[in-house]
């Protein structure tokens, strides 16, 4: 039986794909389906609803509702008549959706939230995929990713040697033109998420990380919001740029020495949403991704699972 009216929130960093997600299975199995996009990127929700249209949905069955999260987004969160709530963003919006759902008819909510993912390298891994990865599981989408593996936890023999690597795969990802096929990495959203950006960095810098590599502003003639690949070392875990989610293209390394502080390591978080394990022993990746507690755990591999399979975390990374 369909639920009824179901209410999807999606975030900008992926509007159209997020989206799909939500629309598909729920239109699918029956409900109605009431989408409000990010206030920043609502057009290709108004386009596919253009097309949902044209394709003979019938009217009603989906409305497309751009505005202000909080105002509509909570409206929307509130009402009685709305069955289901599904929301991919930050964890802070997150809990007030579930606040709301709790203050009305207690609607079925569905959280993807955020994450602060660690991405475990052993010595004995194949060290060049895994720093071409490490790069790739930060910088894809200028780090503006819930499942960015944003701890890169070394092991401390080839602690040193392995951040060499990395920072050469970096500067591939430097920003440029984002309408040229080259480009890597593009701007962040919009100038205020740049200043958060900025503002993380010189966190770091204070707390008294080793800045690596980036760490400034890109491109600003050209008036857009771009920044650097930025790379700290001589992070602990207690640092702030280790535990808060930056939602930007930085990088935190933190060393360890045995399996099982890496695991320590990775656990010790609000969240629990995404990593990998780099090693060639296959038991040891196995064990560590295991005892890893996130919803999604790559070995030898980073953004490398099946998209239709259930993706969500634990913790404070959301259900």
């Amino acid at each position: 039986m369909p639920l009824g009216v179901v209410a999807a929130i999606v975030p900008w960093n992926f509007p159209l794909s997020t989206t799909a997600w939500k629309l598909a299975p729920s239109l699918a199995t029956g409900n109605s389906v009431i989408l409000k996009p990010a206030s920043n990127t609502p057009l290709s929700a108004l386009r596919v609803a253009g097309l949902a249209r044209d394709a003979g949905l019938p009217d009603g069955v989906l409305q497309v509702l751009p505005g202000p999260g909080g105002s509509l987004g909570r409206h929307i969160a509130l009402h009685d008549d709305v069955d289901g709530l599904t929301f991919t963003g930050s964890t802070e919006v997150g809990k007030q959706l579930m606040q709301y759902s709790g203050e009305s008819n207690l609607k079925r909510t569905f959280l993807e939230l955020g994450g602060k993912s660690p991405n475990i390298v052993f010595a004995d891994a194949d060290l060049e995929k895994a720093a071409s990865f490490a790069a790739i599981a930060v910088f894809y989408n200028g780090g503006q990713t819930c499942t960015a593996g944003t701890r890169l936890i070394v092991e401390e023999k080839v602690r040193d040697r392995f951040a060499e690597m990395v920072i050469e795969q970096s500067r591939n990802w430097m920003p440029g033109d984002p309408l040229d096929p080259a480009t890597a990495m593009g701007p962040m959203i919009d100038a205020a998420q740049l200043k958060t950006v900025a503002d993380y960095v010189n966190i770091g810098k204070d707390e008294g990380a080793s800045l690596l590599f980036g760490g400034e502003e890109a491109m600003t003639d050209s008036g857009g919001c771009y920044y650097e690949p930025t790379i700290f070392d001589g992070v602990n875990n207690n640092m702030r740029i280790a535990r808060e989610e930056i939602f930007g293209p930085v990088m935190s390394i933190i060393g360890f020495k045995e399996a099982d502080e890496a695991v320590s390591i990775a656990n010790d978080s609000i969240y629990g949403l995404a990593g990998a394990v780099w090693s060639r022993d296959i038991n040891t990746a196995h064990q560590v991704a295991a005892a890893v507690r996130v919803g999604t755990m790559g070995i030898n591999n980073y953004f490398g699972g099946d998209i239709t399979v259930p993706f969500g975390g634990f913790k404070q990374s959301g259900n």
